[in-house]
This record gives C-alpha cells, sequence and structure tokens, in this order.
C-alpha cells in the first residue's frame, strides 16, 4: 500500500523550489526561437540564444523544472559511472574524449552562468567518485581512471572513498558541482524573460508545423519562428524515429534526513544493484539522496518495494533516518549512448531537437544546448558532429546486451479489467484499477478522501491500457512509458494528450 511507503512522493527539489508564476501563451507571438520544455536543455539553450542577440519564447507544459530536471540527481559531473570505457569500445577513443570536453565545458557553463546571473542554487563544488565494491568491479574502475585520464580529464584512481562503509576502490573526478536543480532552471527562466524575450508556463503544444515560418500551436496562442528547439525529453511533434533509436529508463529516489557525519561528494557504483549517493543542505536542512532500481518501463516490478530498497540500503548503509522524499523519473537514452542534437529528421528545415541524455541531463543537457544554439547562431561547434540527431546508430557500435532488446509491446497490450461477478467498480481509497465499461476499458481512482476520478485507460500515445502505479499514484503506459496523473493530465510522453474524462454513472458509484 501506497499509505505504508515513509516519505511524500514529491522531489526533494520541487518542495524546496518556490512556485514560478509565467503566464500561459494567451496571444500569437512572433520571435526568433521558439523552445518546447522549460527544463535544463530548454532554457540553456533559450538563454545562450537570448544572449547572442536573439528574441526567444519558451513554453512549458506545466511549470517551469517540473519535468525531468525536477526530478534529478544535482550531480553536475562529467563522470558518467564507466560511460568512457563504454564510449571507446564503441565509437573510438577520440569520441569519448569529445563526450568528456563536452560535459567538462557544461560544468564550467553552468558555473559561469550560476555567478553571472546570480543564481541562489546551492552551487557546490565537489568530487564524484565512480566505485567498486567487488574484485571485477575494481578492474574496471582501474580500467575506467586510467583512460579517462589518458583523454585529459580530472581522473585518479583512488582506494580513499570517503563513505560510510568499505569499499576497494573508486575513480575519482575533482572540481565536479552539485546544484539545486530546480532553483538553478527557475534562475535560467528569470534570465530569458524579458528584453523581448518569454516564458510561458501551462501552455501545451498541440501541434507542430515546419516551414517559414515555423508555427508552434497552443490551446490560447501560437508562436511564430524562424526556428523551433523541441526539448521535451521524448521529443514532441517526432513521428516515431527516436522510439527506434531510443528508449526509456526509470529510475527512483529517496531523500532522507541525514545522520552524521555529513557526506563529501558525489558516489554511484559499479555493482549492481546499482546505487547512486549525494547530500545536500537545503535552507540549513541535511538530506541523503540514494537512487537506483532503474529499469525499462515495460518490465514488472514492485515499485514500492523499489522504494522500500532504496530506504533500507540508505538507513543501512549510510545511516539516514526515515526518508522525508521520494520520486521517480524516466530519461531518454539513445541506443548508441550519445545524446541527440540537430535537426528533428533529416527532412526537416527549422525543427531541432535534443534528447537521449542518457540520465546526466544537467551536464549532457546544457552541452546540448550550447550545441544548438552555436548551430543557430551560425557558430562551428566542436562536438555537433559528435551529436548529430539524424545520425543512424551503428548496430556494430551497440553492445549485444541492447542489439537483444525488442520494440516494446504495441496496442494490443492490455492490463487485466476489474470484471470479477460483484466486485466493486470503485477501488478503495487511494487505489486505482482499470475496469471495463461495455468494451471500453475505464482508469477509476479514488483519492485518499473517496473522491473518484475516471478517465480513458487508452494510452493517447499509440493505444496501449495504462496500469496503476500505487507508489506513484500515477497511470503509467507498459508499451511506451507514458505517464499520466490520477486526473489523466500527461505527466511525461511520449504522450502529448491528455487521457480523456469518462464520468462514472450514480450507479456505478454505488
Amino acid at each position: 500500500m501506497s499509505g505504508m511507503l515513509q516519505g511524500q512522493a514529491i522531489s526533494l527539489w520541487l518542495a524546496t523550489a518556490a512556485g514560478t508564476g509565467y503566464p500561459s501563451l494567451s496571444t500569437d507571438l512572433d520571435v526568433d526561437v521558439a523552445v518546447i520544455g522549460g527544463g535544463v536543455a530548454g532554457l540553456t539553450a533559450a538563454l545562450a540564444l537570448k544572449r547572442a542577440g536573439q528574441s526567444v519564447a519558451v513554453i512549458e507544459a506545466a511549470r517551469v523544472g517540473t519535468g525531468v530536471t525536477g526530478h534529478t540527481t544535482g550531480k553536475v559531473t562529467s563522470l558518467h559511472r564507466l560511460v568512457y570505457t563504454e564510449l571507446a569500445g564503441r565509437h573510438g577513443p577520440d569520441t569519448a574524449r569529445r563526450y568528456g570536453q563536452a560535459n567538462q565545458a557544461a560544468i564550467e557553463h553552468i558555473a559561469r552562468v550560476v555567478s553571472d546571473e546570480g543564481i541562489d542554487c546551492g552551487f557546490r563544488r565537489v568530487s564524484n567518485f565512480t566505485y567498486a565494491e567487488t574484485d571485477g568491479a575494481l578492474n574496471l574502475v582501474r580500467q575506467e581512471a586510467a583512460l579517462a585520464a589518458r583523454l585529459g580529464l580530472p581522473s585518479v584512481f583512488t582506494a580513499d572513498v570517503p563513505l560510510p562503509f568499505a569499499v576497494r576502490g573508486a575513480v575519482r573526478f575533482d572540481d565536479q558541482v552539485q546544484i539545486h536543480a530546480v532553483r538553478y532552471v527557475q534562475g535560467l527562466a528569470r534570465a530569458v524573460d524579458g528584453g523581448g524575450s518569454f516564458v510561458f508556463e501551462e501552455s501545451r503544444a498541440l501541434a507542430l508545423r515546419d516551414g517559414s515560418p515555423v508555427v508552434v500551436a497552443t490551446e490560447r496562442g501560437s508562436l511564430r519562428a524562424r526556428d523551433v528547439i523541441v526539448a521535451t525529453n521524448v521529443p514532441f511533434g517526432d513521428h516515431g524515429s527516436f522510439a527506434e533509436k531510443s528508449f526509456l529508463h526509470r529510475s527512483y529516489l529517496v531523500a532522507s534526513r541525514a545522520g552524521s557525519p555529513q557526506l563529501e561528494g558525489t558516489y554511484i557504483s559499479v555493482d549492481e544493484p546499482m546505487r547512486s549517493i549525494l547530500a545536500v543542505e537545503i535552507d540549513g536542512a541535511s538530506y541523503v539522496l540514494a537512487g537506483g532500481e532503474g529499469h525499462r518501463p515495460e518490465e514488472p516490478g514492485d515499485t514500492a518495494e523499489r522504494y522500500r530498497r532504496l530506504t533500507a540500503f540508505s538507513r543501512d548503509r549510510l545511516g539516514t533516518h526515515e526518508p522525508l522524499f521520494r520520486w521517480s523519473t524516466q530519461d531518454s537514452i539513445s541506443v548508441d549512448g550519445l545524446p541527440y542534437v540537430g535537426l528533428m529528421s533529416p527532412d526537416s528545415t527549422h525543427i531541432h531537437v535534443i534528447t537521449g541524455l542518457r540520465k546526466w541531463g544537467l551536464t549532457n543537457g546544457s552541452a546540448a544546448a550550447l550545441v544548438l544554439a552555436d548551430s543557430l547562431y551560425g557558430r562551428a561547434n566542436p562536438w555537433a558532429r559528435m551529436f548529430d540527431s539524424t545520425r543512424t546508430p551503428r548496430a556494430e557500435a551497440t553492445p549485444a546486451a541492447l542489439q537483444s532488446v525488442s520494440l516494446p509491446p504495441g496496442p494490443q497490450h492490455v492490463a487485466q479489467a476489474r470484471e470479477d461477478e460483484g466486485a466493486p467498480i470503485v477501488p478503495a481509497p487511494g487505489e486505482g484499477a482499470v475496469i471495463d465499461r461495455d468494451g471500453e476499458r475505464i482508469a477509476v481512482y479514488a483519492d485518499p478522501a473517496g473522491r473518484v476520478l475516471s478517465v480513458s485507460a487508452t494510452c493517447t500515445h499509440l493505444g496501449c491500457i495504462v496500469e496503476f502505479n500505487l507508489a506513484d499514484a500515477t497511470w503509467d503506459c507498459p508499451c511506451h512509458g507514458s505517464r499520466f496523473a490520477t486526473d489523466g493530465t500527461v505527466i511525461q510522453g511520449p504522450a502529448s494528450t491528455n487521457l480523456a474524462p469518462r464520468p462514472l454513472t450514480g450507479d456505478e458509484l454505488l
């Protein structure tokens, strides 16, 4: 039962950030560049273009920073577990070097923006570690440390790892960063808005038409622009090509009251189950974040049990107190390990995309935004070719584990509907169920007070049947990863349309 889980079901970053109040787009507006998505990638690109003299308008379907960026770890680092061994094996050492350079440049760009714009986001320089607890993982760590050092990155191998439990060794990158992710992107939004540029919230893109100008339609107004950047994790307006070149991956975090002493640095394990660790102080309170339990959306599992395992790890290994916050998120990962940045498709002329940030969106998203801003402003960028969004990922460059992954099931996937003779249609308070009503699947949720919300159970992306996620109180599509609030509102794509209301009749509510 979700009520048995400890902690509020909200990201620490969202729970500790002030609200925003940008208006909705309610008219037709002409700008140089329109940006769809108010996360780190979209807002970083918007600010870079504004600084270059372009007029920019950002539209966000919800509130700034409430998407994937608001559910991150807050790590700003170029050490992404064992990424350099992986990329050198797939693409060669030169690509691995350029990937590291792009992410290092992103760290320093974030540092400059924080300073230039006076953003109060808990910016802190730290060391980041990829650590090993077993002999096999230790060998991988030694190899990664040596390779990254040869590539010119701030890499050393160390046996001195300041964790409260024994580890064998780690790769350490010094002079990395951690930030309050939501306060940072809210600072970006403040810098973008004004002076002929705009930020609009509660303004979901409904249609996108390439041309001169490009037109982005919302419910109450439209943007006309020379170019459009789509920075929505799963690209809005894409017709499936990135679904073939990427996959979604869900992961979980719990934030607990810190014990003592305070952890220094940020960490990720090589050994499975993977664990991500960092400590943060916000408004005088100290927290420890423990993350992991990742899986593909279509893979079965008990969400509540994933949170319980992270809670136990945090308590037993990190000495924390009870969890105060818990949350999950989904990230787009390209099948060849590199982000996609550039034109939406080879046939596009003025629609551009940022996606496939492989769960390291604060740095990859910032680097991608700078690549795209340079492209739109006519400047050469040393990483543009590496991130080219129109590339076809090479099968021979893809690890066997990914080569064997088939596409998730199509619209034929259905959840088990509640059809037992005499079973109540309305679930218990705090629970949800899919029912069958005259051949139509209906998603029914009863909130803790017993108020009933019922919507179509058919995902608006490609017609799969959603399933209730008890621990997060969301309707999740098991096919392609779309997530919806209990009232049917899209939380995360690829779906871009809400689940349609399907009110129950008085007799059905009895």
